[in-house]
């Protein structure tokens, strides 16, 4: 079958790490299924994967990608949930200190079929395609996660998203003003910004400009670069959540007494449940709203995706169709 994988490392250009060619078609153990995979998004986490980040060599090849939508064994159009957790663990599998992603142990998405635990499924909303489906699992799902349960909003508070543009960024700007909340977002490019005001944003914002006042909670992803602004733009008791530090993750200075003085919150928060993964389906059903993709192309042409990907021209999901 056709995949996407790397079989070797490279820190500095890791999309020339990257492979495209036959691989085995996957064989499901006892209580997996093999999802007919028809759409699969693309992902940070693809890139740091071809540099060797969280993926040890003794496991390549492996085959890349988390996030996919397709046809079950029964011709069911499901949602594949990206989370594995230890069989024996019970309760929110993002806690599972064995859990993993698919493409870290278990061969990903980026193919013409998967293999995945027959719970980590979950019905296809009607209204979605398969490509705005395949959106949902990782950065849909994290924003769902970071604005729900971890960051305390609720209606009618402001929340800032730092770097618009990114996958976890648009769905976090999408999902918080269909729930209420006021909503800025920050970004270098101002067509990015444009854009981010588009989608719903209320105002946006030049990275790091001082902002009209104090919001109630930062949405991160990006780190280092934009750490001390997310902690000088919270008010009193305010929460930073970050899921992500793809700009590195050594801030100058962590500002402990700027934390500690304001009594700010800290949150991390990483990916989501299949319990919030349904959620999450409800929520886009009931609002309304579908991803945001910036391009489609044929999981053949997938090193022009991941090359955009590296270069930063994002604005939402890369999607490669099967």
């Amino acid at each position: 079958m056709l995949a996407a994988y790397v079989a070797g490392f490279d820190a500095e250009d890791p999309v020339s790490a990257l492979e495209v060619g036959e691989r085995p078609e996957p064989v499901a153990p006892d209580g997996w299924v093999t999802i007919d995979v028809k759409a699969t998004a693309l992902n940070h986490h693809d890139l740091w994967s071809l540099k060797g980040v969280g993926l040890a060599e003794k496991s390549l090849p492996m085959i890349l990608g988390c996030d996919a939508a397709g046809i079950d064994p029964d011709g069911n159009e499901v949602v594949v949930h990206a989370v594995i957790s230890d069989p024996a663990w019970k309760g929110d599998e993002t806690l599972d200190p064995k859990r993993s992603l698919l493409s870290e142990r278990y061969q990903g998405t980026l193919a013409e079929k998967v293999v995945v635990p027959a719970g980590n499924v979950v019905p296809k909303p009607a209204g979605l395609s398969f490509e705005e489906a395949a959106c949902l699992p990782t950065a849909w799902l994290t924003a769902y996660r970071m604005l729900f349960t971890q960051s305390g909003l609720k209606p009618g508070d402001t929340v800032l998203v730092q770097g618009a543009g990114g996958g976890v960024a648009t769905s976090l700007i999408t999902l918080a003003r269909a729930a209420g909340i006021r909503v800025w977002a920050t970004s270098r490019d101002e067509g990015k910004r444009a854009k981010a005001v588009e989608i719903g944003a209320h105002e946006a914002f030049e990275s790091g400009a001082r902002l009209p006042e104090r919001v109630d909670a930062v949405m991160e992803t990006v780190g280092q670069a934009t750490w001390s602004h997310s902690l000088k733009s919270l008010k009193q008791g305010g929460t930073l959540v970050i899921s992500g530090a793809t700009s590195g993750q050594a801030p100058k200075s962590a500002e402990l007494n700027r934390i500690f003085f304001l009594q700010l919150r800290v949150q991390g928060s990483t990916m989501g449940t299949r319990t919030e993964l349904a959620e999450l389906v409800r929520f886009m059903a009931n609002a309304g709203i579908k991803p945001h993709i910036d391009s489609t192309l044929a999981l053949a042409d997938a090193r022009k995706g991941f090359a955009k990907m590296h270069e930063g021209d994002v604005f939402g999901k890369i999607v490669f169709t099967v």
